[in-house]
């Protein structure tokens, strides 16, 4: 049975991380179409990090796109009204594939190994009988918990958002109404000292509308206050959901994952791909973003009309309370993705690399920063894990020199990671 023929056998719950897996730089349409043919191919033969060997890579980019074309042709003979969304869309995929493989084939090399590799760990987990089989029920309860704290918090910043809205909406017109009673409070004092008799009569007249809309701005003055109030207390349910799924991703999920990883560099088997994890620490971050935003909007809705009782000092802790969770994701999903070797030799190469698992959402590589790589003894470790030294290289002496230990960090693009190698 061919792999692609077992994932279709999988749990619902696994085949959404299988269609997350597959997107625009290798459509799943792709992989079901040609499952044959891709499985067959020698795509784990072909080092994506040699140059050398892009003649090679380029002649698989070369045949898959001329597949994809024969079978958009054969559609097309075909003139069936139910396979030309079908036919449309493998001309699609295969100019795509002539604009990017073609330029770089090594990438698609790169692509597919990785499709293949994350496919066939998810399948081996959730075969009965297998290594993984007896911690996959856990792994799909996590996931399913996940999920539906997210849908819960998706909700509840757009009920948030609709909120800040209509307060917005509410503001702007109490801003017009008391912009209005000034007018009147103005026209008040220049009937009453106007010399003319007939204008004076009027002061009566103004200042009974004046003192109506006194009445009516109080009333709204309080409504907008408890809207304020209400939208804060919504926003700390919403902080409170956020902490929570937050603690279930960095603190159990992705302490899991480190864990397999330690296991892995003492002989055990190694530790599953990081893409849920990455989709889950991306779609926080995007919550998280989004919140605050929201936050600052009703700061700065406060600061423009400040109205006595107005939970300030709610609204300060709420700003604190997003940005640490926002510094605590980013500072929790930097990662060491491959680890060096447990024992260094000197004057010996080896490889390790680093990934941001929030860095899509964040747009580093709109700006990439540098990463680098020092020696530290243990007793350098303890300190930098307990905060007592500033964690730069001018603030501390290493314990041994890296050539070439820095990096740029880049994105790759067809599959959104935001990571770096030595």
């Amino acid at each position: 049975m061919t792999l692609w023929a077992r994932t279709q056998q999988l749990d619902s719950t696994v085949l959404r991380q299988i269609n997350s897996l597959y997107g625009p730089h290798f459509p799943i349409e792709v992989r079901h179409y040609f499952a044959g043919w891709i499985e067959s191919q020698p795509w784990d033969q072909i080092d994506p990090d040699n140059p050398t060997q892009s003649s090679h890579a380029k002649v698989l980019a070369e045949t898959l796109i001329s597949r994809l074309e024969g079978k958009a042709q054969e559609l097309a003979h075909q003139g069936r009204e139910d396979t030309f969304l079908l036919r449309l869309r493998f001309e699609e995929i295969a100019q795509h594939f002539q604009m990017i493989y073609l330029r770089d084939p090594l990438a698609l090399i790169r692509v597919v190994r990785h499709c293949l590799q994350t496919e066939s760990q998810l399948v081996e987990q959730s075969t009965p009988g297998s290594q993984g089989a007896s911690n996959f029920a856990d792994v799909a309860a996590a996931h399913q918990q996940v999920a539906k704290a997210f849908d819960e918090l998706v909700w509840m910043a757009q009920e948030t958002e609709t909120d800040l809205k209509q307060l917005q909406q509410s503001q702007e017109y109490f801003v017009i109404q008391y912009q209005e009673m000034c007018k009147l409070q103005a026209m008040v004092q220049r009937a009453q000292s106007h010399p003319d008799e007939s204008v004076r009569k009027q002061h009566e007249m103004y200042a009974k509308k004046k003192a109506e809309m006194e009445v009516f701005l109080s009333k709204e003055a309080e409504n907008l206050l408890a809207k304020r109030n209400v939208l804060v207390e919504k926003f700390q349910k919403s902080l409170q959901c956020l902490a929570s799924v937050q603690h279930i991703i960095l603190d159990e999920e992705l302490m899991k994952w480190r864990q397999a990883q330690q296991l892995a560099n003492s002989g055990g088997p190694p530790p599953g791909p990081l893409d849920m994890l990455q989709s889950w620490c991306e779609g926080l971050a995007e919550l998280i973003w989004r919140n605050r935003q929201q936050i600052r909007q009703v700061e700065m809705l406060k600061a423009q009309l400040p109205i006595q009782g107005s939970g300030g000092v709610l609204l300060e802790e709420l700003t604190q309370n997003i940005a640490s969770l926002l510094s605590t994701l980013v500072t929790s999903t930097f990662i060491i993705e491959k680890q060096p070797p447990q024992v260094l030799k000197t004057q010996t190469k080896f490889v390790a690399s680093v990934r941001l698992l929030v860095g899509g959402k964040l747009n580093v590589h709109m700006n990439p920063p540098e990463v680098v790589a020092s020696i530290v003894n243990e007793k350098q470790a303890r300190a930098l894990l307990s905060s007592e030294v500033d964690p730069t290289l001018d603030a501390m002496q290493t314990s041994g020199d890296i050539i070439n230990n820095r990096r740029v960090r880049s994105v790759r693009w067809w599959c959104l990671l935001s990571c770096l190698s030595w």
